[in-house]
């Protein structure tokens, strides 16, 4: 699919964005643009590569113009570029909304401009029944993304809607290790809280799978394990060797206890695609979609918590193994 194409990569410095190149790149795309607003991430992240097949762009999504212009050419774009810390865009609602929102409309003008093929946007759980602000600016590119598919252009539009990925910055993995081995204790908001988790690897090679089948107007949705973040924090005690105290420090402004992927809402239109996805159709009438998928069954639930199925710590564990966190 992305043999001898131009692909551009927004916020391509980040984790997902190194996961994505780094297994982009064995399948000799012509160039990899990556565009994004950190100068000293891009130049570390070229000397990590060394790759001809990539190139870099100082931009910010923000920048109608300078995007407009690096979408030039480009067959595929991956749109990772987002403020995405709940307590930033708590505090910040007007920055979340400048890049999450504005700067996601831009990418979608930009695209239509340069008859760019597809663009992937990578969403997250908290778009769905959001109780904080960065998850209602995910909800709006959502929208966006989506509507974008009726705005009379080749260019197609699809969603991706994952929960935690494992190693990203900023990742509870990193944090929790850190506050085990330099503090003795780790801070939990609340002892009942579970989240869905999923590998930075296995997240990409989902994003492969969407973006080759999606039709254009369609959400689809990682089925991810989900775990109890106090067994997640004793899964790191216990392979540290370290026995540390846990402290509660309460709920956040904005935080759920669970998470959910799918509302009640969204499942009245979602069809099981295969073991790893499910497919949320838009209430939007968006020509041959419902089609293509008729001959999919019908989700038999009414939303997806991270409540349910609980990985048990042998589970937890063996995922951590997997993404390299854990000999």
């Amino acid at each position: 699919m992305f043999t001898n194409q131009r692909i551009l990569v927004t916020g391509g410095t980040g984790s997902w964005g190194y996961e994505l190149i780094r297994q982009l790149l064995p399948q000799q795309p012509k160039e990899i643009i990556v565009f994004s607003r950190n100068e000293s991430s891009q130049v570390a992240m070229s000397r990590a590569f060394e790759h001809p097949a990539l190139s870099f762009c100082i931009g910010d999504i923000r920048d109608k113009e300078a995007l407009v212009k690096a979408c030039e050419e480009v067959d595929y774009v991956f749109h990772l570029a987002a403020l995405k810390h709940v307590p930033v865009c708590e505090d910040q609602p007007y920055e979340a909304l400048k890049t999450n929102v504005i700067g996601t409309q831009n990418v979608i003008e930009a695209a239509i401009a340069n008859k760019v093929k597809r663009v992937i946007y990578i969403s997250t759980d908290k778009a769905a029944n959001p109780s904080n602000f960065y998850g209602m600016t995910k909800a709006i590119g959502e929208k966006l993304i989506v509507y974008a598919n009726l705005l009379r252009s080749d260019t197609k539009f699809v969603c991706v809607r994952g929960g935690n990925v494992l190693g990203t910055n900023g990742s509870v993995v990193h944090l929790f290790m850190n506050q085990i081995k330099t503090k003795g204790q780790v801070r939990i908001t609340d002892m009942k809280m579970t989240r869905f988790f999923l590998t930075l690897h296995d997240a990409i090679e989902l994003l492969f799978k969407a973006s080759e089948s999606s039709q254009g107007g369609e959400i689809f949705v990682m089925t991810m394990p989900t775990c109890r973040i106090v067994d997640l924090a004793e899964v790191l005690m216990e392979s540290l060797g370290i026995q540390a105290e846990m402290v509660e420090t309460g709920v956040r402004p904005g935080e759920k206890l669970h998470e959910i992927l799918l509302t009640e809402f969204e499942s009245t239109s979602t069809v099981v695609y295969d073991d790893e996805y499910l497919v949320i159709l838009p209430p939007l009438d968006i020509p041959g979609l419902r089609e293509h998928y008729k001959p999919y069954p019908a989700v038999e639930f009414d939303s997806f918590s991270s409540s349910q199925m609980l990985m048990s710590k042998e589970e937890i564990k063996a995922m951590l193994v997997r993404g390299g966190f854990l000999a």
